[in-house]
């Protein structure tokens, strides 16, 4: 199994990350559960997150408010990594530590000069250097990053260049987050359907819809999870 943990998303316990015990059952609950949610109107013991062979598992454990998904009560509902579900007031997310897809590559450096404050020159590995420091954002693209989740919630950054990087309290994106690495992660926007999302060696990884990653393809309204704190990105038209 791979390591899981949910994180909660807003409540009393926003931030905080509960790791899915070794026997792949996570309870959540007011009082005799593995995750103790501070809200009255959540049960006693209110629902559980489990593993299964096909996967990861939501259930109700006959809760008093219910167990919301999409907005929909459920008893029973597959569990994919960064799917969301409300008990009570409380919003939490799947997360799992390990990607089952190989890292997307990264567009070839020498294919992009024309977006770059000077010329390539040298190398391939020159060239990479040299797009990490200077890309240009494309005029077509109108991008925002959003923390939906963690101690910055509600803060936003408008992306004005087409390198931004997410660090603790430096970079384009700095959050206060202490559980965030210096220089955590790197968002690298190439074109509207050409946005990565790379991981820059941080202490406790980067996460992409749910799922620890190293380099990935974002998409308009992905989430980002890093330290305690969860991103989503906006693109505009």
């Amino acid at each position: 199994m791979a390591d899981a943990f949910l994180k909660v998303l807003n409540g009393p316990q926003q931030g905080q990350n509960f790791p899915l015990a070794r026997q792949g059952v996570l309870t959540i609950g007011r009082r005799k559960a593995d995750v103790v949610v501070e809200d009255p109107l959540v049960s006693s013991t209110h629902a559980q997150v489990a593993h299964k062979k096909d996967g990861y598992v939501l259930m109700d454990l006959g809760s008093t408010n219910g167990t919301m998904v999409d907005g929909q009560l459920v008893r029973e509902v597959a569990l994919k990594p960064g799917g969301e579900f409300v008990v009570g007031n409380t919003r939490l997310a799947l997360f799992v530590g390990e990607a089952e897809a190989a890292p997307a590559a990264r567009p070839p450096a020498v294919e992009l000069a024309w977006l770059l404050d000077e010329e390539l020159a040298g190398d391939d590995a020159a060239a990479t250097d040299l797009v990490d420091q200077d890309l240009r954002l494309p005029p077509s693209v109108a991008a925002s990053l959003e923390v939906v989740a963690g101690v910055d919630a509600g803060r936003s950054w408008r992306c004005t260049r087409g390198t931004v990087t997410i660090g603790r309290r430096v970079g384009e994106v700095p959050l206060s987050d202490n559980e965030v690495s210096r220089r955590h992660a790197v968002v690298e926007l190439f074109g509207r359907d050409m946005i990565f999302l790379r991981d820059l060696g941080s202490t406790n990884g980067t996460y992409h819809n749910g799922r620890r990653v190293h380099t990935v393809v974002l998409r308009p309204g992905d989430t980002i999870g890093v330290g305690r704190s969860v991103l989503r990105l906006q693109v505009g038209r």
